[in-house]
């Protein structure tokens, strides 16, 4: 997550004191602003401020900020200014998302925020998603109330601190607040050395012909990066509205993304199967003229080396192995020097804190590489202990040091025994949510069978009448009714733990667990309680056949109130199935098998066709009575399915 700091300044002597450039004229010094990137703007004030101005942050960090408020300001003059905190903006929760609606608040004012809560649901022109928090904090002031309609990517919907101290500074502060304290921005070219980054991009915009860059969108709530898995368009060719340019594997699935306006494809500049490219990269250049595409033949993006060249400065720490070097390791020790003039403090985020509580590092040895010397979650990760710490510990073998993690990286098996297969996006978003459920939601699981003659005879007749129409229904068609009908007798099991309440959906939206290449994923069934057999039958074949391709929208697999996976076609009598929150249950369906059961006839016996159920509960939401209400209510309609239709 980028972190972008401003450190307010005093300006004196100064006849008309100005600010960095809001809006267009910002991006002629070619810096740019990151309006509904979902990034949290923190604002430090040094000891020295006097005043400071809440304005739009930009990608340069050491420029000075001058506020109007200091115009003929005295020695004697004292101005003072908010503590520490972030503004939170509105994120892109869609790829075509420009607006959106804040459905809910799910914290209040003063609630503590931990890594991974849902602080909102935010209504898109897709769908109504949760936005989570990826640190911990406090909220301290919601500046967009519930309801509030149409609010632009980008604007600031609350704000957070780090102490539970500072919120009562935030009393009073509203959004009008922040508006007004950077509405008298005006133009200041003072800070040419700062941003060598961003002016050479301003520089060759100039001098080529008209042209657009094409950067990654965030195509989930919850993506940061993404891998670019093929090009679908080559340099050189036209471009339609709506034409299919490329497919990104995000953190959910792979997506196809569509060019949005007509041109030619000039330049590519990430190459298919580049991985963990972050959000804003630039992707392509599009013109509008064919004749332009030569002129980008030799172009080459700053953004991009920036973007690459943090990855290979671990490999040059990792070099220095021998033990020679050990008095060089003291030489480093320093770097933890650039933390004292802050008054001893260290500035690192919540998360990275944690971690080092947890492995037992000391964070004055590290040293940033964020913003301002903040120390984030990969400084923790990559941080290596200086060699002369383990010598105290263990002095008679210091060489013994530097030999340590040689057999711990390089584990010693025979070649050609095992093949290494790299870890999808996708594939790891499964491993943590799934870790997330069995070690935060305590499973129960009750099972009960039912007899399917029923169902299997009227699916018969059914299909014989739509047989003209090309539709064959299965017995997840039926399964997936029934299931919704029951959630709509017991809402409980159709609910969603949210820690601070438990909500009831008077919707069902049925989640169905499909099987593809590269993971399971969960396209939904929307309403699944109003729609027919033949609606439910059509809308899974084709959300299957899209997750096959992977070529499902986020708005078609996220979200979901109740879930439903099968295994049953595979031969699987039953098993159960893991939670996927912050729905409360899940249901494990098996295969049928013929069964004989007693009965009052000559025989004494009948032959019925039996189906095994495991439903898995949160025992949080679902009490274990209630779950057991459902099966029952969920058996019923299946054993006499003619009472579905009531």
């Amino acid at each position: 997550m980028l972190r972008l700091i401003l450190r307010l300044r005093p300006s004196v002597g100064l006849p008309r004191p100005r600010a960095l450039p809001v809006g267009p004229a910002a991006s002629a010094l070619g810096s740019r602003s990151v309006p509904g990137s979902g990034c949290l703007r923190r604002l430090h004030c040094g000891a020295g401020s006097r005043a400071a101005c809440s304005v739009p942050v930009f990608r340069h960090r050491g420029a000075l900020l001058r506020c109007p408020q200091l115009a003929g300001s005295r020695q004697s003059q004292r101005f003072y200014s908010l503590p520490p905190h972030q503004k939170v903006e509105l994120p892109a929760l869609s790829p075509t998302m420009q607006t959106g609606t804040i459905a809910r608040w799910e914290k209040k004012e003063g609630d503590k925020i931990s890594e991974g809560d849902l602080i909102a649901e935010v209504e898109t022109d897709k769908a109504t998603v949760g936005f989570e928090m990826l640190e911990e904090c406090y909220l301290a002031k919601i500046l967009v109330p519930e309801g509030t309609r149409d609010v632009n990517i980008g604007s600031v919907i609350c704000i957070t601190v780090e102490s539970p101290d500072l919120i009562p500074a935030f009393k009073d502060v509203t959004l009008d607040t922040f508006k007004a304290a950077g509405a008298p921005a005006s133009s200041d070219a003072a800070p040419p050395p700062p941003p060598p980054s961003a002016a050479p991009a301003a520089a060759p915009g100039s001098s080529y012909p008209t042209h657009m860059k094409i950067t990654l969108p965030a195509l989930s709530p919850t993506m940061t990066m993404g891998t670019v898995q093929r090009w679908e368009k080559k340099v050189g060719e036209k471009l339609s509205e709506g034409d299919l340019l490329a497919e990104i594997e995000t953190d959910k699935a792979t997506i196809g993304f569509e060019v949005q306006e007509e041109g030619y494809l000039a330049k590519i500049m990430v190459s298919e199967g580049t991985r963990d490219v972050p959000l804003g990269t630039p992707l392509c250049i599009i013109v509008e003229n064919e004749s332009d595409i030569a002129a980008f033949k030799d172009y080459v993006e700053t953004g991009i080396t920036e973007v690459s060249t943090p990855p290979p400065a671990p490999a040059p720490a990792a070099a220095p192995a021998p033990a020679a070097p050990a008095p060089a390791a003291a030489a480093p020790s320093p770097a933890p020097s650039p933390a004292a003039p802050r008054k001893g403090r260290v500035f690192a985020s919540p998360l990275a804190k944690k971690l080092a509580a947890e492995k037992g590092i000391d964070m004055a040895q590290i040293s940033g590489s964020g913003p301002d010397g903040r120390i984030t979650r990969k400084d923790i990760e990559s941080f290596v202990p200086p060699k002369a710490a383990p010598a105290v510990a263990a002095a008679p073998a210091p060489a013994a040091a530097p030999a340590a993690p040689i057999p711990a990286v390089v584990p010693a098996a025979p070649a050609g025994t095992f093949t290494d297969i790299p870890i999808s996006n996708i594939r790891k978003v499964i491993a943590q949510r799934l870790m997330q459920s069995k070690q935060t939601i305590p499973h129960y699981y009750l099972s009960v069978d039912v007899n399917m003659d029923q169902v299997l005879e009227l699916r018969k007749e059914l299909n014989a009448e739509v047989k003209a129409q090309n539709i064959k229904l299965s017995v997840n068609d039926f399964i997936i009714k029934a299931s919704a009908l029951a959630c709509l007798k017991v809402p409980e099991c159709n609910s969603s733990w949210l820690d601070t309440v438990i909500r009831q959906n008077h919707v069902v939206d049925v989640s169905v667990a499909v099987s593809t290449a590269s993971g399971l994923i969960t396209p939904i069934v929307f309403n699944a309680h109003t729609k027919g057999l033949v609606a439910i039958s059509s809308d899974v074949s084709a959300l299957a056949a899209k997750a096959r391709e992977g070529k499902l929208q986020p708005h078609e697999f996220q979200g979901g109130t109740f879930t439903i996976s099968n295994l049953g076609m595979f031969g699987v009598k039953n098993f159960s199935a893991i939670i996927n929150p912050p729905q409360s249950c899940i249901l494990a369906v098996g295969g049928s098998e013929k069964r004989l059961m007693p009965a009052d006839n000559e025989k004494g016996f009948d032959v019925a066709s039996m189906m095994s159920v495991t439903l898995s509960c949160d025992h949080r939401v679902v009490d274990g009575a209630v779950g057991a209400q459902w099966l029952a209510e969920f058996r019923k309609f299946l054993e006499k399915p003619i009472t579905m239709l009531l």
